[in-house]
């Protein structure tokens, strides 16, 4: 007898599920059902018999929307990983309602990275891509990419023929270690994915060079944008540039996150300068911490709120270098204060963050943003170097497992991802 359940979860159990007779007992509930469309297993260990058993069910559940299958190989051999993967993403290409696929915490190095490749070159139904704290490396970044520009003219190819074919329209791969290395491919594949609306990527290992590649020759094409997290990579005067170049493209953006990025005080002129021409009225969310930032660079945004950037409602600058009761700042801050009571909101991300842990700003005053070549080289040296040792801890965290650590934000984006209809 069949039952009526929407959502099938082992999520979180701690279940180490070698074999099928292990995985069959689970499995009843799922089995039973007709109108599953989700199905969360993450925080559990499967092994490559018990994927293959859970594969046979899964390719028979036809109205199945989303899968959140992070964090399933904990301990497991990296021989393991490519037949249990395999298996379960063998049976996902059959559905053709699942437009959400999350597999976060899982690593998917060189060796292990093939079945994930084939099946995003394929998954035509592919809305939602979550792939967060993986492990992966520029080399793998780069055949993900590369799948996902397949996938793009697997789509095309389907709307010639008459079939239904969605938008990619969410793109998470964060923490991956992607670096400049990755770059030209994820910019050819945002070329060929132009509808898509939230992209972030932070924590990549990403130079300057690549995020001005990233941006001008892949994102900049991305006119639907509303979501877009750079944070934790390294722009400089030069990713600066290029942000300024392209953000006046992006007129549904909503949140810009660029934290944690080097953009300097004169990086930070400028792109104010870039959203002052009026074409990012939409725009709620600037998250900018530990950039570098000084008082003339809050001054700047400060305008540009003011005249242009009407919508506006939280703006993140902890950890740059201004003092708390410099003008600008409070001029900012109540001027978003003034918002959220005009808006009548209690809760909520309004105003400005806390600003607890701010540099002490140099006596020098920051160059004019004209500068010539020789400044830009020196600013690009000075901040290259203090960012050595950072990246130099990420290369160290790449050659190790897989964090099993969680990231609640991305968790919660995957559950509301997974609720959104085709």
């Amino acid at each position: 007898m069949s039952s009526s359940i929407h959502i099938f979860s082992l999520s979180g159990q701690s279940l180490k599920l070698d074999t099928a007779k292990h995985i069959e007992p689970h499995l009843k509930p799922l089995i039973a059902s007709n109108t599953v469309t989700e199905i969360h297993l993450g925080g559990n260990t499967l092994g490559a018999p018990a994927c293959e058993t859970l594969a046979s069910v899964l390719k028979t559940k036809t109205r199945l929307q989303t899968a959140k299958l992070d964090d399933i190989f904990t301990s497991r051999l990296l021989s393991e990983i490519p037949p249990a993967l395999s298996s379960l993403l063998t049976a996902l290409l059959e559905l053709p309602n699942l437009h959400t696929v999350d597999l976060s915490d899982n690593a998917f190095g060189l060796n292990t990275v093939e079945p994930l490749v084939d099946f995003l070159s394929k998954h035509v139904p592919l809305k939602n891509l979550i792939l967060q704290n993986n492990g992966l490396g520029p080399n793998a970044g780069t055949l993900i990419a590369n799948a996902l520009t397949a996938l793009a003219e697997r789509k095309e190819e389907a709307r010639k023929s008459g079939k239904e074919a969605p938008d990619l329209e969410t793109v998470i791969c964060g923490r991956n270690r992607l670096e400049s290395g990755s770059m030209s491919a994820w910019a050819k594949a945002y070329r060929a994915h132009r509808k898509v609306k939230m992209v972030k990527m932070v924590q990549n290992g990403i130079r300057q060079d690549g995020i001005s590649l990233l941006l001008t020759d892949g994102l900049v094409w991305c006119e639907e944008l509303e979501v877009l997290d750079l944070q934790d990579n390294t722009f400089t005067i030069t990713g600066a540039r290029a942000l300024s170049q392209v953000v006046e493209g992006w007129k549904q953006i909503k949140e810009l996150g660029i934290g944690d990025s080097l953009l300097g005080g004169r990086g930070a002129v400028l792109f104010a300068e870039a959203l002052g021409k009026g074409n990012n009225v939409l725009l709620e969310v600037l998250r900018l911490q530990y950039n570098e930032i000084d008082s003339v660079g809050v001054k700047a945004l400060l305008v540009v709120a003011k005249d242009k950037l009407v919508k506006l409602r939280r703006v993140e600058l902890n950890g740059n270098k201004f003092s708390e009761d410099d003008e600008p700042v409070e001029g900012l801050r109540l001027l978003l204060e003034e918002r959220k009571e005009n808006a009548g909101v209690t809760g909520g991300e309004w105003g400005l963050d806390e600003l607890s842990d701010l540099e002490e700003e140099s006596d020098e005053e920051d160059d004019d943003v004209d500068d010539d070549n020789e400044a830009d080289s020196d600013e690009q040296e000075e901040t290259e170097d203090r960012r050595e040792d950072i990246l130099k801890d990420a290369d160290q965290e790449e050659v190790q497992k897989v964090s099993q650590k969680k990231d609640d934000d991305v968790d919660a984006l995957a559950d509301s991802l997974g609720k959104t209809e085709i």
